[in-house]
C-alpha cells in the first residue's frame, strides 16, 4: 500500500463488501473510502468487479455482505426513503452514454430533472440548455436526436445529463471508451471542470491509465475481488507493486499473466 489516505469522515465508505454470482466470488471483502470533494478512480482488469462495485453502491445489485455508507448512513440497513434520498444525490455517466434514442438531446438532459426532481418542463429545458453550454455544446444541439451526434458529442450530452441536478456524488463508467486520445482528453477535462465546479465527490472506473491520472486524485486497484493498492494518482505508474505495475504498464509478463496460465 502507498501513503495513508486523507483523514476525516468519508463521503462514501465501503467495508467488507462481498458479492458472488454462483461459484464466482466477484467482490471478496472490498474496503474503500472516498473523501468529500475528491475523485477516486478504480482500475483493474476486465471481469474484476469494477462495474459490480459501482452497481452495488447505486443499489442496482444487492451485495451478499458488507456495508455501504454515504455521509455516515449505511444504505444497506437504512429505510427505503433514506436510501432513495441518498442515491438521488448521485449523477451517473454511463459507459456508452445510454441516451434515449426516442428523445431529443434536450429531452435527454432534462429527463431526470422532470422524472426525479419533478421540475416543470420549461424550467427543465432551460436547465438543459444551461448545462449543455457548460460541456461546450450550443443550445441548438438540444433539438437534435442522439443519432445525429458524434461519439464525443454524445459523451458531452451524457455528461450534461449527469450534472444537470447538481449531484453531490458522481460516477463515471469508462468515460473515454470509444474515443480517440484527443477527444478522450477533452472529455476528461470537462469531467474535472464539472466536478470541481459542483464540489462533487467522484468515483470513476477505467482501463485508460492516462484518463485515470487526469481524473483521479487517488486511484485504487481491484484484483481478485479486493483492493490491493490505493494511493495518489501521481504515484500510479510508480507503485512498486508488481501486479499494479504490470497492469499500468501493459506488460505481457508478470503475476497477472502467471495466473492466467494456471
Amino acid at each position: 500500500m502507498s501513503a495513508s489516505p486523507p483523514t476525516g469522515l468519508p463521503k462514501i465508505r465501503v467495508r467488507g463488501l462481498r458479492k458472488a454470482f454462483g461459484a464466482k466470488q466477484v467482490l471478496d471483502g472490498i474496503d474503500l473510502d472516498v473523501m468529500p470533494g475528491t475523485s477516486m478512480v478504480v482500475i483493474g482488469g476486465s471481469g474484476t468487479g469494477k462495474s459490480v462495485l459501482i452497481k452495488c453502491i447505486l443499489g442496482l445489485i444487492e451485495p451478499d455482505a458488507g456495508s455501504i455508507e454515504i455521509d455516515g448512513v449505511d444504505l444497506l440497513t437504512a429505510g427505503r426513503s433514506i436510501r432513495n434520498a441518498a442515491r438521488s444525490e448521485i449523477g451517473m455517466l454511463f459507459q456508452n452514454g445510454a441516451l434515449f434514442d426516442s428523445l431529443t438531446v434536450r429531452q435527454n438532459v432534462a429527463f431526470g430533472l422532470i422524472a426525479r426532481r419533478h421540475m416543470g418542463g420549461r424550467l427543465a429545458s432551460q436547465r438543459a440548455d444551461e448545462v449543455l453550454g457548460q460541456v461546450g455544446l450550443a443550445a441548438s444541439v438540444g433539438d437534435l436526436a442522439p443519432s445525429e451526434l458524434s461519439g464525443g458529442m454524445q459523451k458531452r450530452v451524457a455528461l450534461a445529463r449527469a450534472i444537470a441536478a447538481n449531484p453531490s456524488i458522481m460516477f463515471f463508467d469508462e468515460p473515454t471508451t470509444g474515443l480517440d486520445p484527443i477527444m478522450g482528453a477533452v472529455i476528461d477535462g470537462l469531467i474535472v471542470d464539472c466536478v470541481r465546479r459542483l464540489g462533487s465527490t467522484a468515483v470513476a472506473i477505467t482501463h485508460d491509465m492516462a484518463s485515470a491520472r487526469r481524473i483521479g486524485d487517488r486511484v485504487a486497484m481491484l484484483h481478485r475481488g479486493r483492493i490491493i493498492w490505493e494511493g495518489p494518482a501521481a504515484e500510479l505508474l510508480d507503485s512498486h507493486d508488481p501486479v499494479v505495475d504490470q497492469f499500468t504498464h501493459g506488460r505481457r509478463e508478470g503475476p497477472i499473466q502467471m495466473e492466467l496460465r494456471r
